[in-house]
């Protein structure tokens, strides 16, 4: 072998070794970039059973690290949806997050299914699930709803805030699907 070709070999054995030892000192700094397994497990989508829900009851699941209501609402329920328009402040969520197929009066994929991200638009306090109608502490024409105790909000049954309180939109509608009739994902 010739000089020549001996430096030619030597160079790219230099070349091949110092291209390896680079990918590994960057390595660990590339993979530290990517989102860790429990940042991962919080964003992923959060499965409901809807069997252990009754009609009228509401259960909290958490989705990236936020309440996430999910209401089975009655018949009456739905009915005084239709009733409260008039005193709500935005009844068509023109001005709210929700997924294009929940714009509409009872701001759900299935009427009797509310689902929504219980925490006030206001300050970000979390709001109580008050149903019962005309309770003694809210006054006589409460229709039932959502009560934010830190500084009065007011929601409706379908998370649309009343007018005149300090939030100013209605509550958020997470995306969310029905994968089989028993189940909702929230964050699909």
């Amino acid at each position: 072998m010739d000089a020549a070709s001996e430096r030619r070999l030597l160079l790219r054995a230099t070349v091949v070794t110092g291209g390896a030892l680079a990918v590994a000192t960057a390595w660990p700094f590339i993979a530290s970039l990517w989102p860790s397994a429990r940042a991962l497990a919080a964003g992923a989508p959060v499965d409901a059973d809807l069997t252990r829900l009754a009609a009228g009851d509401l259960m909290t699941v958490e989705w990236r690290g936020r309440p996430v209501w999910i209401l089975h609402r009655t018949p009456a329920m739905l009915a005084s949806l239709e009733a409260d328009a008039a005193r709500l402040n935005d009844p068509a969520s023109a001005r709210s997050q929700q997924p294009p197929a929940c714009r509409n009066s009872v701001r759900a994929l299935r009427p009797e299914y509310f689902v929504a991200v219980g925490i006030c638009t206001h300050l970000g306090c979390v709001p109580t699930f008050r149903p019962e109608a005309g309770a003694a502490d809210l006054g006589a024409d409460w229709p039932g709803g959502f009560y934010c105790p830190c500084h009065g909000s007011r929601f409706d049954l379908a998370g649309r805030v009343f007018r005149n309180v300090p939030a100013p939109l209605n509550l958020e509608v997470p995306p969310y699907s029905f994968p089989d009739p028993a189940h909702v994902r929230v964050g699909a």
